[in-house]
């Protein structure tokens, strides 16, 4: 796939026509407001002309299951940035959460059937049928899968896959307690949807996030719940942990991203920072962590996505600004190294690059979903010039789509530039937005 071209006046009058969209680079922070916008840019997102279109035909996974490979629609390879690999209609109920665990994708909707599908491509290895429904959170760590469900239980699952797909449920957290003969609800259990999860690879420990305010803190190991303590005012979107310091990270619908620390020595929790405090909800936390650095993005129902950054000596997080680039609210976030990509209710998948200045470039806008953008997930592939990210996105419209996103490594933009440099020779600068007839009329020499 042709990844660079050089952009002519010619180009990007097709590119408007075709409803291309361009990128920008923005960053917004506390003392600045700048906005840059890049029309040589060598990034965009692109959308297929109707005349190299072609469909493939609706195709049935079986005859037992409500779902559907749905058609992709694929362009020219030498125009796109990225190409739907697969995309999965469901026609019975909405997709709440999906996990991607090595080869496997997993996925969780209104019923108790939680459908395993071999990546990229979705083709169905089997599933996994729990005795409740509205699997709302699904968290895949090596052969462990967690998931939960609508009696406000979570469920651990082996997963491992060596001849065939045959998962076993290793346990339910809470456990039923023995000495109670009739159906009671346990004193650890949540009393509203759990909506979130995450898990310390360090601890072993497994956090929970609730409706009912509360964060859950389990040894899975021991089946049972080491704390429990009201985090926020309002509903319990999204936890991260930082997995080289064990801080859990959550955010709420009463606008608040919250930093709790686990007592040395014991099971339970303190509160160290708010990091904001706004009327805006806030839908989604990621966190891009590195030995030298460590940046907490969160996304609000305002459009916006806050950032900050992790000081080396105090450990303080400070905030370096805000992305601006949705209409509507951001609802799911995925850190990947330096990228992050953000789904929100606009129908729109924006994928930004951290440079080491802390601006952000958005180099993809992926507008194929009809529906609010809901979850996220994203693999990373190298090769020796050539970045390839697997994206895997889960909407209101009720379709699993897979991208594969294209992405130069730093030598192939070095390069890229320094080609442009020696045979660029434009006469007068261009807009990154311009209109057909201008260009037109530019191209006729008709100077005004």
């Amino acid at each position: 796939m042709e990844f660079y071209r050089k952009r002519t006046l010619q180009s990007l009058m097709e590119e408007e026509r075709n409803g291309v969209w361009l990128p920008s680079r923005a960053c917004f922070t506390a003392h600045q407001n700048v906005y840059e916008p890049e029309p040589n840019s060598q990034f965009a997102s692109a959308r297929a002309s109707s005349a190299s279109v072609m469909s493939i035909p609706l195709c049935a996974t079986s005859a037992e299951t409500p779902w559907t490979l749905s058609p992709i629609h694929m362009s020219s390879p030498n125009s796109l940035l990225y190409q739907c690999l697969a995309s999965l209609h469901r026609h019975e109920g909405d997709i709440f959460a999906i996990a991607v665990s090595g080869d496997v994708i997993f996925t969780g909707s209104e019923t108790c059937r939680i459908h395993a599908w071999e990546q990229p491509y979705c083709t169905k290895i089997g599933h996994i049928k729990a005795n409740a429904g509205e699997v709302r959170a699904i968290l895949a760590y090596g052969k462990v899968l967690f998931t939960t469900h609508s009696d406000f239980k979570i469920r651990v699952w082996d997963v491992s896959i060596t001849e065939g797909f045959h998962p076993k449920k290793i346990t339910t957290l809470p456990q039923r307690s023995p000495f109670f003969l009739f159906s009671r609800k346990n004193s650890h259990q949540h009393k509203d949807y759990i909506t979130c999860l995450a898990y310390n690879h360090v601890e072993k420990l497994l956090y929970t996030g609730s409706w009912d305010r509360t964060v859950k803190a389990w040894k899975v190991s021991e089946n049972r719940c080491v704390d429990s303590f009201l985090a926020h005012k309002g509903h319990v979107n999204a936890i991260v942990i930082n997995q080289q310091d064990g801080c859990v990270f959550s955010c709420s619908s009463d606008g608040t991203v919250k930093i709790w620390r686990r007592v040395y020595g014991e099971s339970s929790h303190m509160l160290t920072t708010t990091l904001k405090f706004q009327p805006s909800p806030v839908n989604a936390l990621a966190l891009s962590s590195s030995p030298n650095t460590c940046f907490l993005y969160s996304g609000s129902s305002d459009g916006l996505i806050n950032f900050w950054e992790k000081e080396r000596m105090s450990g303080r997080f400070n905030n370096r600004g805000f992305l601006q680039g949705h209409h509507f609210a951001v609802l799911c976030l995925e850190a990947v190294t330096e990228l992050l990509l953000s789904g929100s209710e606009d129908t729109t998948i924006k994928i930004w690059r951290r440079d080491e200045n802390h601006f952000h470039s958005c180099l993809v806008v992926i507008d194929r979903h009809q529906g609010p953008v809901r979850c996220l997930a994203a693999a990373l592939e190298m090769e020796s010039i050539v970045m390839w990210l697997l994206v895997y996105s889960v909407s209101s419209d009720q379709t699993l789509k897979v991208w594969r996103v294209k992405f130069p490594t730093e030598k192939n933009l070095q390069d890229s530039e320094v080609n442009e440099q020696l045979t660029e020779n434009i006469e007068f600068k261009i807009s990154p937005v311009l209109s057909p007839s201008w260009v037109e009329k530019k191209l006729q020499g008709n100077h005004f």
